[in-house]
């Protein structure tokens, strides 16, 4: 039988508190029995795949139970133990097959009994393009779960949900954006470096919470360095400071200015079932956008997966219009109907084919769903990473973050989560722009330290940088100086030919009132980075790094995979038997096209577009409004297209900046006469007043 999840949930509170960009959340869920036997109750839940889960409590009645991280099958078997002798139990522990998913037993809860129960971590926000902070509260963790009782009534129950939100941090707050209705948000100080805010009334929690918190500075270099725990022994890593790095790497401008027209992009698609909708068609139209962007004489090909896979073409061709054509007639055909999520047999075949001399791999990857061999799809990009870099897109609410991540970091590429009504074009010519960043290569960290104090990293090393993106180190630091007060560090690395390095000098001296949130994310640091660094691609581990695995976990009480959280309540209780349940809640996602698509779609590979009834269309005219006013149709054409572009779709200027360089690029080669009259004609039909030298010709 199923229990949905009102009937035994009735109280969710979310605390979140953000400083700078680390997030520490508190969530309390409240559970009550009101059926007349015992019962046990299994959730599961997703958690940010580099979330630090550093607490777990559950509070029944008056009395208190802390739960402890032991390894993993001890915590099971005590479990076990105390639901065959009557007592009661409580065990949070980490998938064996994803990092990013976790499951809480809750055994048994008596007839009438409450259970209230505390689960805490800290996770590090991403940086967004437009340079907002990310953080995603995942709506799943409520409903998936079942139960297994004699009978259980089908109606669904509703509970309460609260979230509140602190923000804080050195730099004052500009704005904070959320895909749910939340309540006005109220400064706590008058610099505005302290706000608050949360939901309103009447959020039943049918979808991801995400906030977007925005400062008024952008981001620069920092360093935190935390004291160690008074409680734990010198020279271990929670006893002694930690420090954590926000690196913001800064390129030479020149090189930065010239883009990259060679490479060889290659697409893989997620057509499993769960993309239909507006799923399907937003990564469609995202596929457009991303073919009209791309630079004459590159290489490029598509593949979509299900429980098969397909591919456009058997290996990449050139980038031209007849290509280009094709490809695109393919595109718009495409359905999610393929099945399942298997996309390593697809990732095999593309790392199977040869790469083209002189042509960087760039591989970018759309998926909504979790796969059932996370570890193993990460390991095999990882293997292949010296061969080509690997950009993810998480789409939809309850992407696998263990998934999206890994695949971006093992690849040496960049992630991007889009949920909801998130427009997903932006973000990806972001990432497009990274791939036509030079590699950086040859990154190597160096550490300046007084005499005495030595740095111990617990990160893994820098595999990829880009422009703009932020960086996170962790380190311990054991000794002392106490007449020096600063460190320096120093990141150096190779770009297009060119040594480059950039530092950052930084003070030693404990912050206050941190919590141990650095030594947290240090710890997870360090057991990611053992996790996966592992021999073989099915994740296989050796016993005495394994052994490491759980003693940095059990020493710091952060988990792993090889660890649980177990907590047990010595009173007298009544056992229930039986197989556990379990049940997904699929979320809905559409997406719109909009007349910026439509007029994307008429551009030729070359650059320019084609006077034609689509064109007019597009730009809200009539063919006969838009008859040749100039020699050059097609010149014509190019210039309308562009000025409508700068005069009313501004706002999405990093969507089609890329595109629109190809366009100027082709009108230039034309030597054409006449722009000048071309732009004000253009301008008085559409209304604008762009000038000539705004369109770069």
């Amino acid at each position: 039988c199923t229990y949905y999840s009102g009937k035994l949930l009735k109280q969710r509170e979310n605390n979140v508190d953000v400083k700078d960009h680390v997030a520490t959340v508190v969530s309390t869920l409240l559970y009550q029995n009101k059926e007349e036997k015992p019962i046990e109750a299994v959730f599961v839940f997703p958690m940010p795949s580099e979330a630090a889960v550093c607490h777990f409590s559950a509070k029944v009645g008056q009395t208190l139970i802390v739960a402890e991280v032991k390894e993993k099958k001890q915590a099971r078997e005590e479990y076990d133990d105390a639901l065959s002798s009557g007592q009661q139990a409580f065990l949070l522990e980490e998938s064996d097959q994803s990092p990013d998913i976790f499951s809480m037993s809750v055994g048994s809860l008596p007839p009438g009994e409450s259970a209230s129960i505390r689960l805490e971590y800290v996770t590090e926000l991403d940086v967004q393009a437009d340079e907002a902070l990310r953080f995603c509260l995942p709506a799943v963790l409520n409903p998936r779960y079942h139960v297994t009782v004699t009978s259980v009534p089908s109606s669904l129950v509703p509970y309460d949900l609260t979230f509140l939100a602190r923000v804080q941090s050195a730099r004052p707050i500009s704005k904070v954006e959320s895909n749910c209705t939340m309540d006005p948000l109220e400064f706590l100080s008058q610099d505005q470096t302290a706000a608050s805010v949360k939901l309103a009334a009447g959020h039943k929690f049918d979808r991801d919470v995400e906030l977007l918190i925005y400062y008024k500075d952008t981001h620069e270099p920092s360093a935190v360095v935390e004291a160690g725990q008074a409680s734990a022994k010198a020279e271990t890593l929670m006893g002694d400071p930690a420090v954590m790095l926000s690196l913001y790497p800064e390129f030479p401008k020149d090189i930065m200015s010239s883009v990259s027209s060679s490479g060889e992009f290659v697409f893989l698609l997620d057509r499993s079932g769960s993309m239909s909708g507006g799923r399907i068609a937003s990564a469609r139209d995202t596929l457009l956008l991303l073919l009209k962007s791309l630079p004459m004489g590159c290489f490029f090909n598509i593949y979509s997966f299900g429980s098969t896979f397909e591919q456009i073409f058997p290996e990449s061709v050139e980038y031209k219009q007849e290509t280009m054509e094709e490809a695109l007639k393919k595109v718009e055909m495409m359905q999610a109907n393929l099945g399942g999520t298997e996309i390593l047999a697809p990732l095999e075949r593309i790392y199977s084919q040869n790469c083209i001399p002189n042509q960087p791999r760039q591989l970018f990857v759309f998926t909504d769903g979790e796969v059932g061999n996370t570890k193993e799809v990460i390991n095999l990009v990882k293997s292949n990473s010296g061969s080509h870099r690997c950009f993810s897109f998480g789409i939809g609410e309850g992407a696998s973050t263990a998934l999206i991540n890994g695949l971006a970091k093992e690849g040496g590429g960049h992630a991007q989560f889009i949920t909801g009504s998130d427009r997903m074009q932006p973000k990806v010519i972001q990432s497009l722009r990274f791939a036509m960043q030079p590699a950086v290569v040859d990154i190597s960290v160096k550490w300046d330290l007084p005499k005495g104090v030595s740095a111990t990293v617990l990160s893994p090393p820098l595999t990829s940088i880009f422009q703009g993106q932020r960086s996170l180190l962790y380190a311990q630091l054991t000794g002392q100086n106490k007449e020096a007060a600063e460190g320096c560090v120093t990141v150096k690395y190779s770009l297009a030919g060119r040594p480059t390095e950039n530092k950052l000098n930084f003070s030693l001296k404990p912050t206050e009132e941190t919590g141990l949130t650095v030594h947290r994310l240090a710890a997870r640091s360090l057991i990611r980075s053992l996790e996966q660094g592992q021999g073989d691609r099915r994740g296989q581990i050796d016993d005495a790094k394994k052994k490491k695995i759980i003693d940095l976990s059990v020493q710091s009480g952060v988990s792993s995979s090889f660890t649980a959280f177990i907590a047990v309540n010595k009173t007298s209780g009544e056992a229930i038997q039986g197989p556990l349940l379990r049940r997904n809640v699929p979320v809905p996602s559409k997406t719109q096209r909009d007349p910026l698509l439509e007029l994307v779609s008429l551009q030729k590979a070359s650059g320019c577009w084609e006077l034609e009834p689509a064109l007019a269309k597009a730009v809200g005219k009539t063919s006969k409004d838009l008859e040749d006013k100039q020699p050059s149709k097609e010149v014509w054409a190019t210039i309308l297209a562009l000025v409508w572009l700068h005069g009313l779709k501004a706002d999405a200027k990093d969507e089609w900046e890329l595109l629109v360089m190809k366009a100027v690029t082709w009108l230039q080669s034309q030597n054409a006469s006449g722009l000048a009259e071309c732009v004000e004609a253009a301008n008085s039909l559409l209304g604008c007043s762009v000038q000539k030298n705004a369109l770069g010709i």
